[in-house]
């Protein structure tokens, strides 16, 4: 598989985990503090999937850089908003604990990405 195939699943594996963000997010319960949370929860969920599309398409290895740094930030904020939720006691982490892994591991993969893009220029 090369890195073309590669990216292409990566970003139908982060529209599928958008999708799951923007299911989870409409099953929050309905109470002020949630809907503050989860509002950005919502928006760095699915802005993961967007800078990483922009990052596919980068013109350069520094523009690369640059934008697979912000997919990572964006990731560990989603990941930050999870753990918030959380630990408020606003949602049970046994409701989302797969869609958290599935954080966990896109950050895993945005961080060594970004790692070896660094290492390479």
């Amino acid at each position: 598989m090369d890195r073309l195939d590669q990216a292409r699943q990566l970003q139908d594996r982060t529209k599928k985990f958008a999708i799951r963000i923007i299911k989870a997010f409409s099953r929050l319960p309905k109470n002020e503090a949630t809907r503050i949370v989860g509002r950005q929860f919502l928006r760095s969920g699915t802005s993961l999937v967007a800078n990483y599309r922009a990052a596919c398409r980068a013109r350069s290895g520094a523009d690369f850089v640059s934008k697979i740094a912000i997919v990572t930030e964006e990731t560990d904020e989603t990941l930050f908003w999870f753990e918030l939720l959380i630990e408020s006691g606003l949602v049970s982490a046994k409701l989302i604990a797969p869609l958290m892994s599935e954080c966990g591991e896109l950050l895993k993969i945005f961080s060594a990405s970004l790692a070896t893009a660094r290492a390479n220029r």
